[in-house]
């Protein structure tokens, strides 16, 4: 692996990782089902590979942090998986929810922020919560791009894909 991303997992690896939405809800999806991630609307730009090495750097954190709005997003996403595998998800989703570590920031709170004119409020609480204190995985290259320009460590799941091997 790249070693700019090896020395931020190592530096974050006790204070933790943040997981922006669409990685999170891949992530779940794949614990139904790793053949769905291609083939889900909201997953197909991920693979089973993708996820294989997800589940890899997630298990080598001891926090994983989340704020309700990424929660509720990822939900909502999940709506459109059909029956069994939405009951299946959520049966998932309930227990994934048990691991993390989550953080409520109030929306007025957020909605004051500079940057919400530009990015919005699950974005916003990603900003607030992961300043200085956690790495953030995204595959959202906007929001990577502004949080590195902030200061704020961030990876973009998509620049890890040369590092992705078919099995």
């Amino acid at each position: 692996m790249n070693l700019d991303f090896e020395v931020l997992f190592v530096k974050y690896r006790s204070a933790g990782i943040l997981v922006d939405t669409n990685i999170l809800l891949m992530y779940v999806v794949g614990l139904v089902n790793r053949q769905r991630i291609p083939l889900f609307k909201r997953t197909k730009q991920f693979s089973v590979e993708g996820f294989e090495l997800l589940d890899q750097i997630l298990r080598a954190f001891h926090t994983v942090v989340t704020t309700p709005n990424i929660l509720t997003e990822v939900n909502s996403l999940a709506n459109q998986l059909s029956a069994p595998e939405k009951a299946q998800f959520l049966k998932l989703f309930a227990t994934t929810i048990s691991r993390l570590e989550e953080t409520h920031y109030a929306s007025q709170q957020l909605s004051k922020l500079p940057e919400f004119q530009k990015f919005g409020l699950t974005d916003c609480s990603i900003l607030n919560l992961s300043r200085n204190q956690y790495l953030v995985l995204t595959d959202d290259f906007r929001l990577s791009s502004y949080l590195q320009t902030k200061g704020i460590d961030a990876v973009n799941f998509t620049n890890l894909r040369p590092f992705i091997w078919p099995t």
